[in-house]
């Protein structure tokens, strides 16, 4: 039970379904609720088979790929960073028929980097060498999952609150997440540089 509850605090936090909200509402705005709540749990789900994968076979995919694991908080962060400047400029709203075919923003950027980004994933992989038994096990499975129905259930009644805050209060909310999500892009390739410099 100790082991799952700090697993559990530890992605719940690094994921923030609560901060992905405002997030959630500027790249879904002009969409319908039916399309938002289908979103939702895509991007829920896609989060949580990111993790699991890495999860599962997440030091075999580095060493094969030769990637270490600055480079990909790099990438992370550079993929926030576009992220977070959408947000603040309102570039992502109003997505024609043309863009929701090209992509898909509960596979990207909601799925991951957001819920499942670098901090999860490495997060993830340092707690399944900590796994002891088939109990820590289970334990840090119902963790993701209590974690990817934690970020679906944020997302789900995003709705509810955009009533309760209006337009202008999304609004508001969207550029706040954008400067945060700016600055913990920066945070994330400022660490993956720290990280190879220190091995230079």
């Amino acid at each position: 039970m100790k082991f799952f509850w700090e697993a559990f605090v530890t992605l719940f936090v690094i994921s923030d379904p609560p901060g992905i909200v405002p997030v959630f509402l500027g790249m879904t705005r002009g969409r319908s609720a039916r399309t938002r709540a289908r979103l939702a749990w895509q991007a829920a789900v896609v989060a949580f088979a990111v993790i699991v994968v890495f999860a599962l076979f997440g030091r075999v995919i580095l060493a094969y790929t030769q990637v270490q694991l600055p480079a990909l908080e790099g990438a992370g962060g550079l993929l926030l960073l576009l992220v977070s400047l959408q947000l603040l400029t309102g570039h992502s709203q109003e997505p024609t028929s043309v863009d929701r075919a090209k992509a898909n923003v509960a596979f990207v950027p909601l799925g991951t980097p957001l819920l499942a980004g670098p901090g999860a994933i490495v997060a993830t992989m340092l707690y399944v060498q900590r796994i002891h038994g088939a109990g820590d096990g289970i334990a840090l499975a119902l963790a993701i999952v209590a974690v990817a129905v934690s970020a679906w259930l944020s997302m789900r009644f995003a709705n509810v609150i955009h009533r309760v805050l209006t337009d202008n209060g999304v609004e508001l909310l969207t550029r706040i997440a954008g400067l945060l999500l700016s600055a913990i892009a920066i945070q994330l390739v400022a660490q993956s540089a720290i990280a190879f410099a220190a091995q230079a």
